[in-house]
């Protein structure tokens, strides 16, 4: 499900700006998740499949899911705001619905409806094999548009 309407994002260099703020977020360099599709309310994160990332039934934890799906949502509603403008989860919900077993996981998330403070998101992701895309969550979420850009922490002086 992709068709939400037409989005009109606020500045021009919404996929450089999106991918600078992607590329910022180590626990995403961390889990080797990378940014694939950024388009006007709607970005695609692939993470590949490792067994560093399992739980005990050698499936993919349901918070790493979480995670790329946050994340996802997030981005998408930051390629709709303005150039000075960053983004925060305030809430959301997701329901787990088949294990990640072997495969890419692939998160895709839209924005549902965009205001000047809260945007919502919808979220899925799914399970990528020879065998197709199976569903394995579903998401709802809330961010909140923040005026400024967080600043890179500082290196304490030698």
């Amino acid at each position: 499900m992709r068709d939400i309407g037409e989005h009109r994002p606020q500045d021009p260099r919404y996929r450089e700006r999106v991918r600078d703020e992607f590329s910022r977020q180590k626990a995403m360099a961390y889990i080797g998740a990378s940014l694939a599709i950024v388009e006007p309310g709607f970005v695609e994160i692939h993470l590949p499949y490792r067994d560093d990332l399992t739980q005990q039934h050698e499936v993919v934890h349901g918070g790493v899911v979480s995670m790329i799906v946050d994340s996802a949502c997030g981005f998408a509603a930051l390629s709709l705001f303005p150039a000075d403008a960053s983004v925060l989860t305030t809430e959301y919900k997701i329901n787990l619905l088949a294990p990640a077993r072997e495969g890419k996981v692939i998160a895709r998330a839209w924005v549902v409806k965009s205001g000047r403070t809260l945007t919502i998101c919808s979220g899925q992701a799914y399970i990528a094999s020879g065998a197709g895309e199976q569903l394995i969550a579903v998401a709802l979420e809330t961010v909140m548009q923040l005026r400024g850009r967080p600043e890179p922490p500082q290196q304490p002086a030698a």
